[in-house]
């Protein structure tokens, strides 16, 4: 990655000197983060505001003392940081735990107004936290679920497939904007327009897509958008986007003298005060990697410009991995829009030895189904799975060729 300052967005090297986990060494190699798909590392910023809030304003929510009042304030600028991020209003942004908690909440809010005869799709491609939550739904309002194919060849949707599985009994499309496993970025304006041509809302898992491309909620035309603030620099802190006109009328499970207006009528007991404070802290720092006149401004330039670096990043690494016998790639080729994380195996070594071996070398790759449990099962790599290496802003050209001669090391043994 190279350290030019192309529209002015930090180089990779001063990006670095953020994140203190970086100065890591493991066996005495520093330490490559290639697990960034499922969490990245964190900035110094983001446990500098984390910890004041704890040391400094620390409070239960909605009273008239100081820190109260404060902590009401943080919530507040945190709701308005995330929906810049989104491009939505701040009282469509439900803060919760995690994507799976959220999704779950909001299965069951749903399925009040749900029943026999009414049907639900979800993919094969999805992680299952955008799965399981409908499933739910079979027995505990006997709704139908039916599961759109995913073209094992490709890692990509089966578009066909879906569209013959809408009816006029369609309530829900579920689908991820990215696999978390493969990279496959979906096209969810089209999913859009099929479930709103038959009146069926349309939710979205973009845990894996926020870290990648700049979420807008609007353009994209969904009703419902989720994401984790871990996956983009965050802590664990999840977010769920819902439309003010669904959300102000959905019928949550929730105690009655808690908050029913709309965000909060979404969100159940006391909030992670910090880890909120942190997830528009990310956003921030975020931001202040390149200038502009708002956050959302700042953010697009900096998206871009990581797209760019990262697209470069990619293809080296696949590059690399595609010519090295014994090694096979799955997903999305690079003639595809896609994100830059990387599956694939080892012939005759498990996916868990190859990221054992990779670790020796301070090369941290994770490995398994990712929760993706279905992608896996439909290559046929149960019980094992894949290795997967992702890209983040901190990642260097050099820490690819390390990946690169880490797995060839483990071929040639």
């Amino acid at each position: 990655m190279s350290d030019e300052r192309v529209g002015a967005v930090a180089p990779v090297s001063a990006i670095r000197g953020h994140f203190p986990a970086l100065e890591r060494k493991h066996n005495g190699f520093p330490v490559a983060y290639f697990d960034a798909p499922g969490g990245t590392q964190v900035p110094r910023a983001v446990g500098d505001a984390m910890v004041d809030y704890l040391y400094n304003h620390n409070a239960t929510a909605h009273w008239a003392f100081p820190t109260s009042i404060e902590t009401d304030a943080a919530r507040d600028h945190a709701r308005r940081t995330l929906a810049a991020f989104l491009n939505s209003a701040p009282n469509e942004i439900v803060l919760g735990p995690n994507m799976t908690t959220l999704t779950f909440h909001l299965s069951r809010a749903l399925g009040r107004s749900m029943g026999a005869g009414d049907e639900i799709i979800v993919t094969e491609l999805d992680h299952h936290a955008n799965v399981a939550p409908w499933k739910a739904l079979e027995t505990e309002c006997k709704v139908t679920v039916h599961q759109a194919r995913m073209l094992p060849a490709t890692g990509q949707l089966d578009w066909e497939h879906l569209e013959s599985l809408v009816s006029n009994r369609t309530r829900l499309i579920a689908v991820g904007a990215a696999s978390n496993a493969l990279g496959t970025i979906n096209d969810v304006f089209r999913a859009a327009q099929i479930a709103h041509s038959v009146g069926a809302l349309l939710f979205v898992d973009g845990v894996h897509y926020a870290q990648h491309d700049l979420v807008d909620v609007q353009a994209l035309g969904c009703d419902f958008f989720t994401c984790s603030a871990y996956k983009y620099y965050g802590p664990h802190v999840g977010v769920l986007y819902a439309r003010h006109e669904l959300l102000k009328e959905l019928e949550f499970a929730k105690l009655i003298p808690a908050p029913d207006t709309a965000p909060e009528r979404g969100e159940t007991g006391t909030l992670n005060h910090e880890g909120v404070v942190g997830a528009a802290a990310a956003l921030e720092w975020l931001g202040s990697l390149a200038p502009g006149t708002g956050l959302r401004d700042r953010l697009r330039s900096v998206y871009a410009e990581l797209h760019v670096r990262s697209g470069k990043l990619l293809q080296d690494l696949c590059e690399g991995l595609s010519t090295t016998q014994r090694v096979t790639l799955y997903g999305p080729g690079l003639d595809t829009v896609r994100t830059p994380t990387v599956a694939f195996t080892v012939a005759e070594v498990a996916s868990s030895e190859v990221s054992r071996l990779l670790a020796r070398q301070g090369v941290f790759t994770s490995h398994g189904d990712f929760y993706a449990h279905t992608v896996v099962e439909r290559l046929g790599l149960r019980p094992e799975g894949l290795v997967r290496a992702g890209c983040a802003c901190y990642t260097t050209a050099e820490e690819i060729a390390r990946l690169v001669d880490g797995v060839r090391m483990i071929v040639r043994r």
